[in-house]
């Protein structure tokens, strides 16, 4: 237990999460947490702070901010704002993102599909990364970015155009930065869910709760998930504590890592 806490502990580590008050950022600060960090959450709303904050019990060691991740302006403000409450951050987790609508090429609503490019590319890595990295180069930090990618990262998922290019190009720039920001000790990484059930997905994805009848974009996701099933966002615990870990992966960088049961390597 004493090599697993050396490896893994991240009780040197302040913690920055974006979209604070999503499903898959409550599961990371939970894991966070255990392993000792500090954690700060952004969200641009107060209410899923509140929420968020309710559903973990670390006294003193949770700061909640309300922040648009649009603004440089704000996300400069809001690190002042941590390292007064909290200390120097050195870990950013860009957790904000999220998708509106689906539908056929032709019928894009082309309002919606910058929406979703702003909100997935622009506040989701753009403006708290380039903020961020300017705060620890300024500071002498040696920092680790861990960017939310997707499946869709990789292969573009039917009719959702905008989220399919800006999680794309999350991946891109994940390699992209990590090249220009390494001579600064900084780490840029970023995990790939693979289908997890949360607020924004939940009506795409099931159709009754009760039975747990799927519609039918859910059953084709799991007839192409080896494993035969949607993730737990718990699941994602294990990846965030590696990748935030200096002594686990002080080494890593550029990656993207799929935590996805296999739909990755979905072949007939």
């Amino acid at each position: 237990m004493d090599y697993a806490r050396e490896m893994f502990g991240l009780d040197d580590k302040i913690v920055i999460l974006t979209g604070g008050g999503g499903a898959i950022a409550g599961a990371m600060s939970e894991a966070l947490l255990k392993a000792g960090a500090r954690i700060a959450l952004w969200d641009i709303v107060q209410e899923a702070l509140d929420q968020a904050r309710e559903k973990l019990t670390a006294a003193g060691r949770i700061f909640t901010r309300v922040v648009d991740a649009t603004k440089e302006e704000d996300v400069a403000a809001a690190i002042r704002d941590t390292e007064q409450a909290l200390g120097k951050p050195n870990v950013l987790i860009n957790a904000a993102g999220g998708n509106r609508g689906k539908g056929p090429f032709l019928e894009t609503d082309m309002e919606q599909f910058e929406f979703v490019l702003r909100l997935n590319l622009v506040a989701g890595f753009m403006v708290p990364t380039k903020v961020t990295a300017g705060y620890w180069i300024e500071n002498g930090i040696k920092g680790a970015v861990i960017n939310l990618a997707s499946m869709a990262s990789y292969v573009p998922l039917s009719g959702v155009w905008a989220y399919d290019a800006a999680k794309a190009a999350v991946m891109n720039l994940t390699m992209a930065a990590a090249k220009e920001l390494a001579p600064h000790g900084i780490r840029v990484n970023a995990l790939a869910p693979g289908f997890f059930i949360g607020k924004q997905n939940k009506a795409l994805l099931i159709k009754n709760e009760a039975t747990g009848e799927l519609t039918e974009r859910g059953q084709q996701v799991i007839d192409r998930t080896p494993f035969g099933r949607f993730g737990d966002v718990s699941e994602l615990a294990g990846a965030t504590v590696f990748l935030a870990a200096d002594n686990a992966s002080g080494f890593v960088t550029g990656i993207t890592l799929p935590v996805d049961g296999g739909f990755l390597i979905d072949n007939i």
